[in-house]
């Protein structure tokens, strides 16, 4: 018991909480202790009730059952490894931002998911991290089941396809993609490769809560070079970027 409670707490501290309560949630509604009625995202409970828990609870909580039970363990195991990797990589010391990218998405989807009458969306926001990583090492060999090899950028997309096949269906795969990718593009791709303004900011209220720090593990995955002129790195206007840290070459694990 003490080398799963060390494992435990190595877990980046953000992770740690989003990763326990991807477990629990799901425990309490397996054991009947909350109806799991109440634990889904019902747009009419939830305007017209101001059953307002249901947000939260429907991003935690999955139905564990005989036919659903390997996709649970497959999406928690992508939480677990691909937002411990974005913590300790590119968001290393700055976890107002991975918080502020978390809540960014989780926005995205619950209103996505109120408006296409979804219920469960656990998967799409594990799926929205998934794909920031992939992004940020886009071009990093990865390996997949039976010893497939590919480029990282392609990852959100084959593992689409991949609970497609276990699970029958793509809409929280493609929902969590579409919304990565709007927050990829939003803060990293346009302001910092096509030149544009910036649209994201962490608000300044999270860094209060949860300054940033230096040092720390070395991290997975940079942003987009940037195609900026040179004489707009030189007139200061840089003063809120961030150092995202160095690649990491999964195939040398």
């Amino acid at each position: 018991m003490s080398d799963i409670g060390d494992w435990f707490k190595s877990i980046p501290f953000i992770t740690r909480y989003w990763f326990a309560g991807s477990i629990l949630v799901p425990l309490i509604g397996k054991l009947g202790l909350i109806s799991p009625v109440y634990l889904v995202l019902w747009p009419d409970a939830f305007i017209n009730k101001f059953q307002i828990w249901r947000p939260f609870t429907s991003t935690l909580y999955f139905p564990v059952g005989p036919g659903t039970g390997f996709l649970y363990l497959v999406n928690l195991y992508f939480l677990y490894q691909y937002s411990t990797r974005l913590e300790t990589g590119a968001f290393d010391g700055k976890p107002a931002d991975y918080i502020f990218m978390l809540i960014f998405n989780w926005i995205c989807i619950v209103i996505t998911g109120l408006i296409m009458d979804m219920q469960l969306l656990m998967i799409p926001l594990i799926m929205s991290v998934l794909y920031v990583w992939a992004q940020l090492n886009r071009d990093m060999i990865v390996s997949f089941w039976f010893g497939t090899r590919f480029k990282a950028c392609y990852l959100p997309w084959v593992i689409l396809g991949f609970n497609y096949i276990i699970g029958g269906s793509i809409v929280n795969e493609l929902i969590g993609n579409l919304v990565g990718h709007l927050y990829f593009f939003l803060m990293f791709k346009y302001p910092m490769d096509l030149g544009g303004r910036e649209f994201l900011a962490t608000p300044q209220f999270l860094y209060r809560f949860f300054p940033s720090r230096r040092g720390g593990v070395s991290g997975f995955g940079v942003p987009p070079p940037s195609r900026r002129p040179a004489a707009n790195e030189q007139g200061g206007a840089g003063g809120g970027r961030h150092n995202w840290g160095q690649g990491f070459r999964l195939g040398d694990d």
